[in-house]
């Protein structure tokens, strides 16, 4: 309990008191919060305009300081063929899972581990395990463990207090899309939270319900010195709309993608907003149901800089405040 109240109160100085505090069940990736069924990588041959721009994703998971016991990297449906995954075809696609710790991985240290705009070294860190998986029935509608990994292994944030880790997940053959799930838990066999701990990620390459009523989330925390941010969305596919919702905007549209393209916005950022997370929400069209659509978002600020997804928002899941005065701006160019 010590260590809880300590966590909670080094984050409530980091927030300046945003928000309605922290959901210190933040392992599960996606999280419950964002209503988000699962992550999607397509093998290395896929075409982009199945919703994937690269054929890699790369996630951090954030270790308390405080938390000294073991922990494992659980990812649920690792294999390629099934009940989830979108085959091309046949399935005839290998997917790697590497879970990286130690100097390098921290991505406020070094830019490319966020893996950011297709560079090269984004697998920086020390490999702590990997494993490649094909068509796998025997993984299909299961989890597969990585661990145990001790905090320490991981790379060390003054910013979060925390040990970060790193998964990278890449394509490496085929050309079918590998949908999969995390959990950060303190048990191989269950999903049992690592109390305190987060994810996150910089680019987000997820899929959409079909289902015209359920409504994604993801949320980007905005730290100091944020002006405004420009966000980019790849393949929406023109499927409904994306409102940004924060403690100062009810909700605000911004430009969607077609078919593999991208879109861009630049949206700026109120001082009631700092410190604070933001709610993206993609509403699906409502009509002809968009089956399968991935989409991919990321977001930077006003100095080039990449803002983290948390998969349990930084400050709690944001809701508008209609008491904060509002003051008419004028959209950045």
């Amino acid at each position: 309990m010590l260590n809880r109240i300590k966590y909670i109160l080094f984050f409530s100085g980091l927030l300046l008191g945003a928000g309605e505090g922290i959901d210190l069940s933040g392992q599960a990736v996606p999280g419950r919060e964002e209503n988000i069924p699962f992550l999607v990588t397509f093998g290395r041959l896929g075409e982009t305009s199945w919703g994937d721009d690269d054929f890699y994703q790369v996630f951090f998971f954030t270790v308390p300081k405080e938390y000294t016991g073991q922990f494992f990297i659980r990812i649920f449906d690792p294999d390629v063929g099934g009940e989830h995954d979108e085959i091309q075809g046949e399935f005839n696609s290998r997917t790697s899972f590497e879970v990286y710790g130690g100097k390098g991985v921290d991505p406020d240290k070094n830019n490319e581990s966020r893996g950011l705009n297709n560079v090269k070294n984004y697998k920086g860190g020390t490999m702590l395990a990997s494993r490649v998986f094909g068509s796998e029935p025997r993984f299909d509608n299961k989890y597969f463990t990585f661990g145990p990994f001790n905090p320490t292994a991981g790379d060390f944030s003054p910013k979060w207090n925390a040990y970060i880790f790193k998964v990278v997940v890449e394509g490496v053959s085929g050309d079918d899309g590998n949908l999969y799930r995390f959990f950060m838990s303190r048990d191989p066999e269950n999903n049992i939270p690592v109390e305190g701990g987060n994810a996150f990620t910089y680019e987000y390459t997820f899929r959409m319900w079909n289902d015209f009523k359920s409504v994604a989330h993801i949320y980007p925390y905005v730290d100091t010195g944020v002006v405004y941010i420009r966000q980019r969305n790849f393949d929406w596919d023109r499927d409904g709309h994306i409102l940004v919702v924060s403690r100062y905007k009810q909700g605000i549209g911004v430009s969607i993608s077609a078919e593999n393209n991208w879109m861009e916005d630049r949206i700026p950022i109120e001082p009631a907003e700092i410190g604070s997370s933001l709610d993206f929400q993609f509403h699906k069209a409502q009509g002809e149901l968009v089956k399968n659509n991935n989409v991919v978002v990321t977001l930077e600020s006003q100095r080039g800089d990449a803002l983290p997804f948390f998969s349990s928002p930084i400050g709690g899941v944001p809701v508008y405040n209609p008491k904060i005065t509002i003051k008419k701006t004028t959209k950045p160019k």
